[in-house]
């Protein structure tokens, strides 16, 4: 039998009757949500970021015919000003090898994107320790029942209000403390009730620790030493790509060196065939020497109008080259500035300490350092998969102070007294049948770092290739050097020879031109060796993972938005909140600050060799 409880009601919830009106108003608003958002079980094409097919799917054919000078405006076969126009018309900048450097840690922005990298590995770091962040939590119920009861001592109709307001802190030896606060008031209209409303405020400290899986500060500060080190490789990767820009900047440099070389060489070629030309015409007129000897001179000065229209073109781009690495705002690609080489190369001949030098680069080459970086993290990962293969145990302690009352504040007053008190503690346990997968992961991780050790002693082995391959570079560049010089001196002297054995009659303009042809390969040959030499000094300071020159460099990563980004950061998300999808055209953002640049100091202490050693030997 069901007995009805009517003895004590309840004031009846404005919910009862807000229930038609809630469900008619559900069944009014569906067309409406349909009609707007889309049924929410299917998609629709606002779901999807789509771009016009044919922009993906069509490849468009282009033969430049309109870009094509008419028959009768083609011009006729070019001048030596005409090959050099770009060249000699242009504003000129002179530029050491020093400005060079200086503006392309400035300005470079394959260096500017370089410097985001460690910033952003440091906001892993912060993230993982956001990780023991205490949390504010707060959680609130309001609930009603009635139902059918088979006894007077229950309730058949009840309605309850709490709210438990709370603060979790997680700790970094594994433990978690939490102390939470629940209020609640209780009516209900069971008859034999002492307390109606009744409000309960209860003081609930608790306790979770993990015994073996999980347990301990290095199981549970694994992700910030792994994150820590992963920001220092992110650094140790800027600054080799600082010493492999400024290296790119140096080679550029001296291959415009080179460049503009050859084309001087080949402008003076085109001027001693001229004057073979002239020589030629008037011996001719003289009756001294037959018409054929005009023919070949003038087919000597075609051949090197040929030289000088390569050459400039050849300065052109190498001088793009240089402006794209130093990108500085007064010299943008697409100018038609000269860049004149001011730094002279300086050969001198050098008796290199081989094993010196390779100690030295075993010890300041970052790829050793990542290397180093990364075994100590390998070494974490064992660990820490060592750790998460035990069985999970975890013991909680529970204790609570009680406080009940008719009302909220004598509820209070009973809980301050600690009349009432409850604790508890348990154990939990899980352990694994099999433990296949973390069994797994152990071995993974130990053949990751047994594969890394090799990885490191094959570095080891290149680095140490590198470094006496641009030692050998450097003394046999000496020697070119040296014999170059030499072949100039006497293809200059042949040359003479030539000249004078042509006015006097005994040499045609071949044998002239042939000398002047020899003696401009040689000239060729020299600007060769000592760019090459240059180039070859670089690779070695490259090599050991240092720059050449007398100065160091220091630079820092660029900053956060947190620091010096402020007052443009509210600007910056209002951009981002306007960035178009596919398609649509894209804004402009507004101009960032850009980020402090690496300044090369004018002295010449070396900069500080990183550690070999970049962890305690014991988590190697």
């Amino acid at each position: 039998m069901i007995i009805m409880k009517h003895a004590i009601k309840l004031t009846p919830s404005p919910f009862r009757s807000a229930r038609a009106i809630i469900a008619l108003a559900a069944l009014t608003a569906a067309p409406l949500l349909i009609s707007c958002g889309g049924n929410p079980l299917s998609s629709v094409e606002d779901d999807y970021a789509r771009i016009a097919p044919e922009r993906l799917r069509q490849i468009t054919a282009r033969n430049f015919d309109d870009q094509k000078k008419p028959a009768e405006a083609t011009s006729k076969t070019p001048t030596p000003d005409q090959a050099k126009a770009r060249l000699e018309h242009a504003e000129k900048v002179t530029l050491s090898i020093e400005d060079c450097r200086a503006a392309a840690l400035t300005n470079n922005l394959d260096l500017k994107i370089a410097m985001m990298d460690p910033t952003i590995a440091k906001e892993n770091v912060s993230r993982e320790e956001a990780a023991f962040e205490s949390l504010f939590t707060l959680r609130g119920a309001w609930s009603e029942t009635d139902s059918p009861t088979a006894s007077d001592l229950d309730s058949s109709a009840a309605r309850s209000k709490s709210i438990e307001p709370g603060v979790r802190i997680p700790l970094r030896t594994g433990e978690t403390v939490q102390v939470t606060l629940p209020v609640s008031r209780l009516e209900t209209n069971n008859s034999f009730s002492t307390l109606n409303p009744s409000y309960t405020s209860d003081l609930v400290f608790s306790l979770s620790q993990p015994l073996l899986r999980g347990a301990g500060r290095r199981a549970n500060t694994y992700a910030i030493k792994i994150a820590s080190l992963n920001a220092q490789a992110a650094e140790a990767s800027t600054k080799l790509e600082a010493i492999r820009q400024l290296a790119t900047v140096d080679r550029a440099y001296w291959r415009l060196f080179l460049v503009r070389r050859e084309l001087e060489v080949a402008q003076q070629q085109y001027e001693l065939a001229v004057t073979q030309l002239e020589r030629a015409q008037r011996r001719v007129n003289a009756g001294n020497a037959p018409e054929i000897e005009v023919i070949r001179a003038q087919a000597g000065v075609a051949d090197r109008l040929e030289a000088i229209i390569v050459a400039a073109n050849k300065a052109l781009t190498q001088q793009r080259e240089l402006k794209r690495i130093i990108n500085r705002p007064d010299l943008p690609v697409d100018a038609d500035t000269q860049l004149i080489t001011a730094t002279p190369p300086d050969p001198a001949e050098f008796v290199f300490d081989a094993p010196t030098l390779i100690d030295a680069a075993l010890r300041d080459r970052m790829e050793m350092l990542d290397l180093e970086l990364r075994l100590a993290a390998d070494a974490l990962s064992v660990d820490f998969n060592r750790s998460q293969a035990l069985p999970l145990v975890t013991m909680d302690y529970s204790y609570r102070v009680n406080g009940l009352g008719g009302s909220l504040n004598r509820s209070f007053q009973v809980m301050r007294d600690n009349r009432f008190e409850d604790w508890s503690v348990g154990l939990s346990a899980q352990v694994p049948i099999g433990n296949e997968e973390a069994k797994s992961r152990i071995r993974q991780s130990i053949l990751q770092r047994l594969q890394r050790l090799s990885t490191k002693e094959a570095r080891e082995q290149s680095i140490r290739r590198e470094v006496l391959d641009a030692i050998d570079t450097i003394n046999s560049g000496w020697q070119r050097v040296l014999a170059s010089r030499q072949s100039v001196i006497l293809n200059t002297r042949a040359f003479q020879a030539e000249q004078r054995q042509f006015d006097v009659g005994n040499s045609t303009s071949t044998n002239v031109l042939d000398a002047a042809a020899r003696l401009a390969e040689s000239q060729f040959a020299e600007a060769r060796a000592l760019t090459d030499y240059q180039v070859a000094q670089i690779d070695l300071a490259f090599a050991t993972g240092t720059l050449l020159g007398a100065g160091k460099v220091d630079w820092t990563p660029a900053p956060t938005p947190t620091q010096g980004l402020d007052p443009q950061l509210p600007e910056w998300l209002d951009w981002l909140k306007r960035v178009p999808g596919p398609g649509d055209p894209e804004p402009t953002p507004p101009a960032a600050p850009d980020a402090p640049p690496a300044a090369e100091s004018a002295t010449a202490t070396p900069a500080p060799a990183p550690s070999a050693d970049p962890v305690p030997p014991g988590n190697q």
